[in-house]
């Protein structure tokens, strides 16, 4: 019995594939959650407000992800704890709300993270993770 999940046997599948050019994108696990997510987002609005939730706004330039999040005036910065992890945000210690985790439309750089709060709301800065050029030329060995 294989120990494997389905979606390791996938991409086991999909690494065999010689795919016409073009179809290189089915590849990408990236391209194919955003897909299902925007599936989901038409299917049922409601699994959608869970995915990305109604209070917190998420810009994506060039360079940057950037999420602001409404705190209110009266907000006490030193009870907030934010923790970035490269494809996610958790707020914690806000008043009156349990702790919440903002799914990243990116991966990013977790120590670039610069948050700022104006007085109402609290803008984070992420920068994007570059994609790797890295290469590595693998050597095959004869049985």
């Amino acid at each position: 019995m294989s120990s494997k999940s389905k979606w390791e046997e996938l991409e086991d599948w999909m690494d065999g594939q010689q795919l016409p050019k073009g179809f290189d994108i089915f590849r990408q696990s990236d391209w194919i959650e955003n897909y299902v997510r925007s599936m989901m987002n038409k299917a049922l609005p409601a699994v959608s407000s869970a995915l990305n939730p109604a209070s917190s706004n998420i810009v994506e330039t060039k360079r940057y992800v950037i999420l602001t999040y409404p705190l209110g005036e009266s907000a006490d910065l030193s009870d907030i704890r934010l923790v970035v992890k490269e494809d996610r945000v958790k707020l914690s210690g806000i008043a009156g709300k349990s702790d919440e985790t903002i799914k990243l439309p990116k991966l990013v750089l977790p120590r670039s993270c610069h948050a700022e709060y104006d007085g109402a709301v609290l803008k984070i800065k992420l920068r994007k993770r570059p994609s790797s050029k890295r290469v590595h030329h693998a050597t095959i060995h004869g049985l």
